[in-house]
């Protein structure tokens, strides 16, 4: 029996402490947080250091990790050649072409997911990763099959009368991997942009609409805004990898599509040079970083995000 103003032994023993919630949270917290740190830091980290430093090694002569003196002979090797510098500077282009325009193609899709599909939702956004289930090297041998001589596009042309001649600059150029990487990206753009979408409140709209908004600018005022951050990150999503792609420029790209990517998989395979090769690696992720900090930094994400 307790007081009028006291409590039950038995109910305060079964009330947990605070400082035991407290260290249930830490050690939650530490669960989930140490394995996550010790896989980026063995597959993510510890590579990266291992190319920077393989990159300050004048040739592989010996064993890989036997004792070297550091030397930038590479550096100053890139420096003195242009050419790897333009290839890096027109990858970076292409990427650039290939990330706005798989955002442009990818939001509608995103919006009408997000926004008119309603039930259906679900099982459109199942159709949209139906590509994934597929390898990745056929979707890309589709695009080569259509790009051809004798392939989708040159029949159509050819049998309406177009042209009279088939196109030989739809494979084995540029085009050929800007068509090809925008349609493999699609999807992936797509869903930071669902995402995002999903988070505009329809209570947001109708004060919109309650203020004699149009459509059109509900979404030009409201809408746009704030997905914007899911714009952003779909076209970084894209971009980031683009730079340094190099089985699509292999398979439909050929000499006249070569990328900045293919030329280090020739250092690493080919030329059995890795030393050079993790230089450029290097100088692509430096490059590469540089370009997304600045773009970050000139847009400020935050003016989208804070309330």
């Amino acid at each position: 029996m307790t007081g009028a103003g006291g409590a039950s032994p038995r109910l305060a023993q079964m009330q947990p402490s605070h400082g035991g919630m407290a260290g249930a949270r830490r050690g939650t917290f530490w669960a989930l947080l140490v394995p996550v740190v010790v896989f980026l830091g063995v597959f993510l980290i510890v590579p990266l250091v291992m190319m920077a430093a393989l990159s300050t090694r004048a040739d592989l002569s010996g064993p890989l990790l036997a004792p070297w003196t550091p030397t930038l002979t590479h550096y100053v090797a890139l420096a003195e050649t242009p050419t790897y510098v333009r290839l890096l500077l027109i990858s970076a282009g292409i990427a650039v072409l290939v990330a706005a325009l798989t955002t442009l193609l990818a939001y509608p899709l995103a919006y009408f997911l997000a926004i008119r599909a309603g039930r259906r939702a679900a099982v459109l956004l199942i159709l949209l990763l139906v590509p994934f289930w597929t390898s990745y090297l056929l979707r890309v041998m589709a695009w080569k099959l259509m790009l051809g001589e004798e392939g989708v596009i040159n029949s159509v042309l050819l049998g309406t009368g177009l042209v009279a001649h088939p196109l030989e600059a739809l494979l084995y150029s540029r085009f050929a991997v800007t068509v090809t990487l925008t349609y493999v990206w699609i999807p992936f753009a797509a869903l930071p942009m669902v995402a995002a979408l999903q988070r505009v409140h329809p209570a947001v709209l109708d004060a919109a609409a309650d203020l004699y908004a149009t459509p059109s600018q509900q979404f030009q005022h409201v809408t746009l805004p704030l997905s914007m951050p899911g714009v952003i990150a779909a076209f970084f999503l894209v971009f980031i990898p683009t730079v340094g792609e190099y089985v699509t420029p292999l398979m439909v790209g050929g000499t006249g599509g070569t990328m900045y990517g293919n030329v280090i998989q020739d250092f690493f395979t080919k030329a059995a040079n890795w030393p050079f090769g993790s230089m450029l690696s290097i100088v692509m992720l430096v490059a590469t970083l540089a370009v997304a900090v600045l773009a970050l930094r000139a847009v400020d994400v935050r003016r989208f995000v804070e309330p």
